[in-house]
């Protein structure tokens, strides 16, 4: 085993300390690490600078974390292994030849993974003691986990979702927006899309903030997006018929993948493990894999649900893909590294009720530590299940109440919640208003109600560290909430 093996090696031994509630992230830090040590490797070729560098890595891991063997193959780890716990593989790993699409994070996915400024890997780095206990998972940090505590605010579920009112308000667009999300481990970009044919992306960084950028090219509504990994492309889906691919620095639309079928597209996200994947959504029920490089669909990279693909999301493996329809389906279908699209099960959620949003948890608390789901669906209902298996099967923990019978609504997780007791969800509603429940609390479970917009509520999320809440309407307008200093709201 080379040097660069070596190190490898060591940070993956160390990755569940360092990151306990997400394996996907550790996985991107991997992948991370790859990257950088190839470029060093280009530049740097004595290799006692190598040895050196990692005797000092191994004494500060050490230090940390304690002491832990790092002796053994790394072939023992496997990229494509359970849908539970996703590693970093490399076997075929060649430090002085990357492979462009392997080791280059230019794709999306869950709270921390841009790797630039503001990443929030800082906080697992601390060298204050984190209490733990050891599960068939790895790692979970406990109630007496001070920096645990430390990241969700030393707060309260009640304190941490208390609000005054609003602290910004946009209205770039001229009709619906209808999705908004921050970058990958971004705190200060906000990307919205419109019925207008238009996206826009709002910078926090300014003093006001401002739209920094507005991507042109669809000839109708755009009714979906995604980021990229590190956050320089953005794909969207529209009614014209086409998913674009943009370029978030220039807002240059550099890629156009018409849709197989001459189809409105609905949906569209990129695959976690291959950041040249694009999948899509379709109104004739089609989900559809794209090459971003070629812009043809890859082989077998097609599978029917029953109806039009409103939702679409990946399990934190990247493996498992779910759909939602506008039957009132959820379709859990397997992906693989090429592209290939394999069915593997249907559930049905509320018959005959579409299927607007899909969102995954890998654990939600310390009181529930199973993935989850969390989907919104046209019978004023907010549903969260677990994930009992592999293969994508589902099963019911938690219902909702919320109005929603007629709008394309969506819902999710909120970041922090696995770093406290108490796991949270946020969602829009067609009354007007944006909900944070409390999942795991008995009797009234809506912790807070926010009020200010005048029109139905389209979406809602978090920057990876909450201290940022956006929701958007079908009036165009997209509201950014202040967060009280001091809360007196009760639970």
């Amino acid at each position: 085993m080379n040097t660069a093996q070596q190190i490898l090696a060591v940070d993956t031994r160390y990755n569940t300390y360092r990151s306990p509630n997400n394996p996907q992230l550790r996985t991107l830090y991997i992948k991370r690490r790859t990257q950088l040590l190839s470029e060093k490797a280009i530049k740097e070729k004595d290799p006692n600078i190598r040895r050196q560098y990692f005797n000092l890595r191994k004494q500060l891991l050490s230090r940390n974390y304690g002491p832990i063997s790092v002796s053994g193959s790394v072939r023992s780890f496997n990229l494509r292994s359970r849908t539970s716990s996703v590693e970093a593989s490399f076997d075929n790993l060649h430090l002085d030849s990357p492979s462009p699409h392997e080791f280059r994070p230019t794709h999306r996915r869950l709270g921390s993974t841009g790797f630039g400024s503001g990443s929030s890997f800082g906080f697992v780095f601390k060298n204050e003691p984190m209490a733990e206990e050891k599960t068939e998972d790895g790692v979970i940090p406990t109630s007496n986990a001070s920096a645990s505590r430390a990241m969700a605010g030393n707060t309260s579920l009640s304190e941490n979702y208390a609000f005054a009112g609003m602290s910004h308000i946009f209205d770039q667009h001229a009709k619906a927006v209808t999705a908004i999300k921050f970058g990958h481990n971004d705190k200060f970009r906000l990307g919205c899309s419109s019925l207008d044919g238009t996206l826009s992306i709002c910078n926090f960084s300014t003093s006001p903030p401002s739209v920094s950028c507005t991507l042109r090219g669809h000839s109708q509504g755009v009714l979906d997006f995604d980021w990229s990994l590190s956050n320089d492309f953005i794909v969207s889906a529209s009614l014209d018929g086409t998913a674009r691919v943009w370029n978030t620095s220039s807002g240059q639309n550099i890629r156009v993948l018409p849709d197989t079928y001459g189809t409105p597209v609905l949906s569209c996200h990129f695959m976690p493990l291959n950041n040249n994947m694009i999948v899509t959504g379709n109104q004739k029920g089609f989900v559809q894999v794209f090459n971003m490089s070629t812009g043809k669909c890859t082989k077998g990279g097609v599978a029917k649900a029953l109806g039009p693909v409103r939702a679409l999301e990946f399990d934190t493996s990247g493996i498992v893909l779910w759909s939602g329809d506008d039957k009132g389906s959820v379709f859990a279908f397997s992906l693989d590294m090429a592209g290939k699209l394999q069915r593997i099960r249907r559930i049905i959620i509320a018959d005959g009720c579409p299927v607007t949003s899909i969102s995954c948890r890998t654990w939600i608390s310390r009181e529930a530590r199973d993935p989850s789901l969390l989907i919104s669906c046209m019978n004023n209902a907010l549903y969260l299940y677990g994930i009992v298996s592999s293969d994508g099967n589902l099963q019911l923990k938690s219902t909702f109440p919320v109005k929603h019978k007629k709008q394309s609504i969506r819902s999710s997780f909120c970041p922090l919640m696995s770093l406290r007791k108490g796991a949270c969800v946020v969602t829009g509603s067609e009354d007007m208003a944006v909900y944070i429940f409390n999942v795991e609390k008995s009797g009234q479970r809506c912790l807070n109600k926010l009020l200010g917009h005048s029109a139905p509520v389209l979406d809602v999320c978090w920057n990876y560290d909450e201290s940022q809440l956006a929701s958007c309407d079908t009036e165009g307008t997209v509201i950014v909430w202040k967060r009280e200093q001091r809360s007196q709201c009760q639970s």
